[in-house]
């Protein structure tokens, strides 16, 4: 068995490796990708800073390698996926990369706090790489993410294209459904 780090490590990777090429093409199109104390910096306000204080933050390399450029303390890493901030417990970690690998989800819940909002996604597909005609794209303002059988009784509609501004679930209908909930208007 992994030990907790190593597997998120293996989680982030993939999922970051997955996200890559889509990466590359909008996050840096008109600058140059930021230093490692800017991505840290920037990586870190995806949460609240009690959380931030205590995290990991890990980036892609250009070869594609993940590199740990903080240690944590809390269970928390930090990292930046396209143009996404975000801040995963293990859980979630662990959500997320069962969702890479078309695996079941794990039965535990996990927390992710994206404060920064997203650029959206698709609401119904989650493997959607861009906004098409029908996979209902939403864009959520600074958010908390529920993974796990907890958030699937919390109630939140699964319409496919539902008020970003009130709580939601994304992803109905299958495995990887979890709780959107918003924690302020977008900016």
């Amino acid at each position: 068995m992994c030990a907790p780090k190593t597997l998120l490590v293996i989680a982030v990777s993939l999922f970051l490796i997955a996200t890559k090429a889509n990466a590359q093409q909008t996050m840096f199109i008109s600058e140059k990708p930021p230093s490692d104390s800017e991505y840290t910096a920037q990586a870190l306000s995806a949460a609240p800073e009690a959380i931030a204080k205590g995290a990991a933050v890990a980036r892609m390399g250009e070869n594609g390698e993940m590199r740990t450029l903080r240690e944590g303390s809390n269970g928390f890493t930090c990292v930046i996926m396209g143009t996404d901030r975000m801040c995963n417990d293990r859980n979630s970690m662990e959500f997320i990369h069962a969702m890479m690998k078309h695996e079941p989800p794990p039965d535990r819940v996990g927390i992710s706090y994206m404060l920064a909002g997203d650029k959206g996604a698709s609401n119904t597909d989650p493997y959607a790489n861009g906004k098409t005609a029908d996979n209902h794209w939403i864009v959520t303002g600074p958010h908390i993410m529920v993974f796990g059988p907890p958030s699937k009784a919390l109630g939140y509609t699964e319409a496919q294209d539902p008020d970003p501004s009130k709580p939601y679930m994304m992803w109905a209908g299958t495995p990887y459904k979890h709780a959107m909930i918003p924690v302020a208007s977008p900016k």
